[in-house]
């Protein structure tokens, strides 16, 4: 299909085929009825790793050759938990494609807990104190994970340059109601990318959003889940 590059095609034909990516009905945290599903920890498989790792790394090339002002991570940051595989395959996948450009690049994530023996910490990977850092995650929802994030690296002296993730729902932030009542207000919002664009002035970017599922589906002539997804798309699409 000619509407989105091939590896965003090849990436989303890898979860549908191996149900990552699912169609129903879904109670998400916020209390909202979501006609599709991403789960990330489905990518277990060599196979799969792969297809993700290519897709994030094609992402954050694409990212960073788009934004010139943003440096070359001198760290890939993998939140724990799902963030750690994806964090260490991608960068391989980086060394793959342009081993010139990021051959001493490293990974890091932190542990939940911090460690208080042997090498001690939160860390497990490269130092951050003094290091441009890129995050990589799977989905954001309300962006909590997000900012827990950024106080993490901060405290550990490091500078976020821009967030990758998987899947951008680019749906607005539950109203009040939401999760209680399941009602929705009808106000626009921003979504929780948007929020974190607004609030800490950084970058972020998704290997695909929901506009580019509703283009693969539409090639392959899958009407009903189309409807179901537009649907959504129009009650809850952000006003970023």
């Amino acid at each position: 299909m000619s509407e989105i590059p091939a590896y965003k095609t090849a990436f989303l034909q890898a979860c549908l085929s191996a149900n990552v990516l699912t169609f129903g009905t879904y109670t998400l945290k916020s209390g909202r009825k979501s006609p599709y599903f991403f789960n990330a920890g489905s990518f277990h498989t060599s196979a799969l790793l792969s297809a993700i790792s290519t897709a994030y790394a094609h992402t954050i090339i694409s990212f960073l050759a788009s934004n010139p002002s943003i440096p070359k991570p001198d760290i890939i940051f993998g939140p724990a938990y799902k963030g750690i595989p994806l964090a260490c395959c991608t960068l391989l996948e980086l060394h793959r494609l342009s081993p010139q450009t990021y051959t001493s690049t490293s990974y890091s994530f932190n542990r939940k807990e911090a460690k208080s023996h042997g090498e001690g910490g939160g860390i497990v990977g490269a130092p951050l104190a003094g290091k441009t850092v890129l995050v990589i995650d799977d989905v954001i929802t309300a962006g909590t994970a997000m900012r827990e994030t950024i106080d993490l690296v901060s405290k550990e002296g490091g500078h976020i340059v821009g967030f990758v993730v998987a899947v951008d729902r680019a749906e607005k932030m539950p109203g009040p109601r939401e999760k209680d009542e399941g009602i929705d207000d009808g106000e626009p919002r921003m979504s929780a990318m948007g929020q974190i664009r607004r609030e800490y002035g950084l970058q972020t970017t998704s290997i695909v959003t929901l506009d580019d599922l509703i283009a693969l589906l539409r090639d392959k002539g899958e009407e009903d889940d189309i409807e179901r997804l537009e649907d959504y798309r129009r009650k809850y699409k952000a006003s970023d």
